[in-house]
This record gives structure tokens, sequence and C-alpha cells, in this order.
């Protein structure tokens, strides 16, 4: 099972406005295993910042100037993230940017890529009603670290997100065993039975007539054979 951690830094809060993505950071689990394997990119905008959103992630318009454009960098995510469930902290927002830019290069919705969208946020709604679910919440229920998160970063945010489900979900690891280990493990115990040769010893003529004579012992002093 092949999981990808995605979360992503905008202009705006809004696409309807024409704000636009600046980062995009996914990261890699496969069988509730992190493989250190992720995509991160920053994004020139080609546009202004809202002051509110540059406070939140730190992302200035001078810093992106010689960052790609998403068309650039846009097959490389399908790539990563094609046919992996896409695990996301309050996705409708991440979804909705995703697929105005792709709609603005002439692609396919994010959700045509792949195999489905997770949304945490509603998970976290669902188990804690009426608390605060925001990821730095989830991250002091937890016990997660999030100490390094002074602003709100792309790759960070993912990665912490990715503990965070783990943490969520924790009960399902008995039923989501890594088949990967176990298969192996009864095939060496198989392969181990069948190298076990049993030695059978059988009773010698002498062995058996004293076997008789006792047996018949019994008999003649009226004692019960089972």
């Amino acid at each position: 099972m092949r999981q990808i951690f995605l979360d992503t830094e905008t202009t705006g809060l809004y696409h309807a406005q024409g704000h636009r993505i600046i980062e995009i950071a996914a990261v890699e689990m496969i069988n509730r295993r992190p493989t250190n394997n992720h995509f991160h990119v920053y994004l020139n905008p080609q546009r202004e910042i809202d002051p509110a959103a540059q406070e939140v992630h730190g992302i200035s318009l001078e810093f992106l100037q010689d960052k790609p454009l998403f068309k650039a960098v846009a097959q490389d995510l399908i790539a990563f993230i094609s046919g992996a469930e896409l695990i996301i902290h309050n996705a409708p927002f991440d979804i909705g940017f995703l697929n105005s830019e792709l709609g603005q290069i002439g692609l396919e919705s994010i959700n045509s890529f792949c195999d489905k969208i997770t949304d945490t946020l509603k998970m976290a709604k669902d188990s804690r009603p009426g608390q605060r679910n925001n990821l730095d919440a989830l991250c002091r229920q937890f016990g997660i670290d999030n100490s390094r998160r002074t602003l709100h970063g792309a790759l960070l945010d993912a990665e912490l997100l990715a503990d965070v489900y783990m943490a969520m979900t924790r009960g399902q690891d008995s039923l989501m065993m890594d088949l990967g280990h176990y298969q192996p493990l009864m095939q060496l115990q198989t392969h181990q039975a069948q190298q076990i040769k049993i030695r059978v010893l059988k009773a010698d003529e002498f062995e058996l007539t004293l076997h008789q004579d006792y047996i018949n012992t019994l008999v003649k002093s009226g004692a019960k054979q089972w």
C-alpha cells in the first residue's frame, strides 16, 4: 500500500481569486513505513503574495523569482503521486489549488491520477468533535515533536502529518501487516519443515516376543486391556 502525505503553501487563501501555489511537498510511505522518498519544490507564482499569507509561511516573492513555474514540474508531481492514496490535512484547500494549477495548463484534476484522497482534518473532527484539530493541536495530542515548526513549511508539515496519521491510525497496525516480511517467514518455516527427516525405529523380533509375553502375563492376572 503506497501513501503520499502532501502539503502546499500558497500566495493567499482562495485560488478562485487568482492565488497560486508557491511550495509543494509530498512524502512517501509504503505499507505504513516511510521510504525517505519525497517530492519538494518551490514555485514562482508570477504574482504578489498576500502579507497575511507570508506571515504564516515566511516565503517571499524575492526568494521565488528564480524558481520554476508550476507547468515545469507538473509531470514530475503526477508521476510521484500516481496510483497512490493522497493524505492531506484539510484536503479541499490543497486539492482546490492543485486542480486550479492543473486546469490552467490543460491537465486533468489531481483525483484522476491518485487512487483516493483522505482528509485527516475530517478524520480528526470525527474522532475529536468540538476540539481544535489543526496540525499543531494534533501534534500535542499525540506527543509528536513539532518544535521546528516556527513557520508553516510544506515539507515539514507533510512529514509531521505522516507522524500524526500513523498515531491516529495506530490500531490498524495489526491489520496492515507488511506481507513482504510475513510471507518469506512462512516460506522459511515451510522449507525448514520439509528438511526435517523423522527416523522411525521398529521393534526387532526379540522385543516383540518380550512385549507379547508381558501382555500374556497381564491377561492371566485379570488386568483389563486398553
